[in-house]
């Protein structure tokens, strides 16, 4: 098969390039990689970060899922478009797509790695304030016209509806519930507008196994603080 993917069945980066393969509607075969040991060819194809995703087309390995996201849009031209066409909407959109890959995915996995309290509670606060710099914008970056057919996403709709069942994940593993549907309705109303579509209920991780897996990492770097003190 001409497209195969590397991944892990608990990363919401792997779950952003899964759900763009099934928009497109292109074939490809899975690969699940165990991080605690990586097979050679995740090694080989992606040598500097040895993380997931890796999408390999053609025998040609393509690391970072936001990176993948973009070359699928530029291979596959068929509709519908993951970006948009016009240069500033598809810049502005690049800029969100880093925003919410930065401080709201990436700062959750900090949460689940923090070493101590303090610093949990410092990169919460830090989640916080993102939130609400995206909830500020939402208006201007989500459409309700453009999004009759609730079966075309874009990039934007793709990190959003990744990003609840991590947050949920992380808060229960953690014990800790830090970002309240009510403070932010307008990034919760785009994050749940996608929930009933089959090819993003059939992505979704188990709840119960995505808890139980954070809550063994976070141990792990837990107990790597205690035995470096």
């Amino acid at each position: 098969m001409a497209v195969k993917l590397h991944g892990m069945w608990a990363s919401p980066w792997v779950r952003r390039v899964t759900i763009a393969l099934k928009i497109k509607g292109i074939p490809y075969e899975y690969f699940e990689e165990d991080l605690k040991n990586k097979s050679q060819l995740l090694l080989q194809y992606n040598p500097v970060k040895k993380l997931v995703p890796v999408l390999v087309h053609e025998g040609k390995p393509i690391p970072e899922s936001l990176i993948i996201l973009e070359y699928i849009d530029e291979t596959w031209k068929n509709s519908p478009k993951l970006f948009p066409h016009d240069p500033y909407k598809r810049a502005k959109v690049r800029f969100w797509a880093d925003f919410i890959n930065l401080q709201l995915f990436e700062k959750l996995r900090d949460v689940v790695k923090s070493q101590n309290d303090y610093e949990e509670d410092k990169i919460i606060k830090e989640i916080q304030e993102s939130m609400n710099k995206l909830e500020a914008n939402v208006k201007d970056l989500y459409s309700t016209a453009t999004h009759s057919n609730r079966e075309t996403m874009e990039i934007l709709d793709i990190l959003m509806i990744t990003l609840l069942p991590i947050i949920n994940g992380v808060e229960e593993a953690i014990s800790v519930k830090f970002i309240h549907p009510e403070n932010f309705p307008l990034v919760f109303s785009w994050m749940k507008s996608h929930d009933d579509v089959p090819l993003v209920e059939d992505t979704a991780p188990n709840h119960e196994q995505l808890v139980k897996f954070l809550r063994k990492l976070r141990q792990y770097f837990r107990n790597i603080a205690i035995s470096s003190t």
